[in-house]
């Protein structure tokens, strides 16, 4: 990386394309000059031309070669890389497929929708659909996703085990989920999020958790008491700091809205409520981190947006922007392991793993990898973990060599019996 390193820095103190532009711009200012001259009868036109051939003929040699330095740098640039980053030779993965495309463009698609770039989504969309072989089926299931097309990779979201009667309900559910409506709904959410963050306004988002009570209740979500909380807050302060009529207003709000919340936050309400005995002094009050909170409005814009996307099935951040990072994460140690392979002349011969681990924050870490307590191995693929009905899970092989066949056999960790057909695979 040294070479490649020194020879950007040598491009970057010669300035790069910064001396052609500037000698570009004095032939453009002399061919102008000369122009006014002859148009103002200034001079005589062939003698004027003739004292410009001369310097005419510099300026281009001197264009010439700063193209030619140009295009040696860019050329020994491309030398080093192709030197430094040798071809890999990776065993061609299992996900192809027109299954793997159609997820691959609605991540892509999603991505657009979620950052708010509609019309950008919209195109692609279009263009996804007509490059299709089957774009008229294409064009009505482009944000659904069947049961069918689920890789068990972590390209799609959770896909947990339910029943066909759950499995049924979920696709009536969202299984008509079309372009325009997940562009309505994040407009909204981008609506509401300016309304927190720009105009520090909590009305939009409190109409919007009230309207969804009862499926952010179903999520143990706490977004709505921390937007209630953050009103009482600003409801005490006013719009300036010291307001003595804020705490009449702030009170009069904790009276009409912490009933609602006293069954699961009393401890919560209590304490904002006690807060108000304390007056002008909250400062020095142990209830002073509620009030002089400099992230309050951030975190909670954060929750929003994490909530709104949690009703949609969707995660917190976009799942192309989180693989596109960790990919730059692990790009170092792939650079690595691919110098090492080089001196050692190994080979990567395994196509559903990486011989490496790669390290990723706590953040980048969604599925777990299962271990059988039994065997002490990972399970993959064609050895996947199995739940028996007393809730205990190992591996397909160990099951396979507990029941041998038979057609009851006992759980290794309870005294339960079970059929090994009454085992169901679990996906992580």
């Amino acid at each position: 990386m040294e070479s490649l390193i020194a020879a950007q820095k040598k491009w970057e103190r010669q300035n790069g394309l910064e001396k052609t532009i500037e000698d570009v711009q004095s032939v453009i200012d002399m061919l102008t000059k000369t122009r006014d001259d002859v148009a103002s009868n200034a001079a005589e036109p062939a003698l004027v031309l003739a004292k410009l051939k001369s310097p005419l003929k510099d300026s281009f040699e001197r264009l010439n070669k700063d193209a030619k330095e140009l295009y040696t740098q860019i050329t020994n640039y491309g030398k080093l890389l192709d030197k430094r980053f040798k071809p890999m030779k990776a065993p061609q993965s299992s996900m192809n497929g027109p299954a793997t495309t159609r997820l691959t463009n609605r991540a892509i698609g999603m991505h657009f929708l979620r950052e708010g770039l509609f019309d950008v989504a919209t195109t692609f969309v279009e263009e996804a659909v007509e490059s299709s072989e089957d774009s008229v089926q294409e064009a009505s299931k482009f944000w659904h996703v069947e049961p069918a097309e689920t890789l068990h990779n972590g390209l799609t979201e959770d896909y947990r085990y339910h029943s066909e009667d759950e499995e049924m309900e979920q696709d009536d559910e969202h299984g008509t989920e079309t372009g325009e409506d997940l562009q309505t709904k994040f407009a909204d959410m981008y609506t509401i999020l300016h309304a927190l963050r720009n105009e520090q306004s909590l009305e939009p988002a409190i109409a919007w958790a009230k309207a969804n009570s009862e499926a952010l209740e179903a999520r143990g979500s706490n977004l709505e008491f921390e937007l209630c909380r953050l009103r009482f807050v600003e409801l005490y302060y006013g719009r300036a700091y010291q307001d003595p009529s804020g705490r009449l207003r702030a009170l009069e709000y904790a009276r009409n809205t912490f009933p609602n919340f006293s069954h699961r936050y009393f401890k919560e309400t209590a304490s904002l409520v006690g807060s108000l005995a304390f007056g002008p002094r909250m400062d020095a009050s142990p209830y002073a981190h509620l009030f002089y909170d400099t992230t309050a409005w951030e975190d909670v814009a954060n929750s929003f947006t994490r909530e709104f996307c949690g009703l949609l099935g969707l995660s917190e951040r976009s799942p192309l922007y989180t693989a596109v990072t960790a990919g730059g994460i692990a790009l170092p140690v792939l650079e690595k392991l691919e110098r090492v392979m080089g001196e050692v002349g190994g080979q990567w011969t395994s196509a559903n793993e990486l011989p490496v681990e790669i390290p990723l924050p706590p953040s980048y870490l969604f599925h777990s990898i299962f271990v059988c307590p039994v065997s002490k191995e990972q399970a993959t693929d064609s050895n996947p973990p199995m739940m028996m009905p007393c809730g205990h899970v190992i591996a397909k092989e160990s099951l396979d060599k507990i029941s041998r066949g038979s057609k009851r056999f006992k759980c290794p960790y309870c005294p339960n019996e079970s059929h090994p057909r009454d085992a169901k695979k679990v996906y992580l």
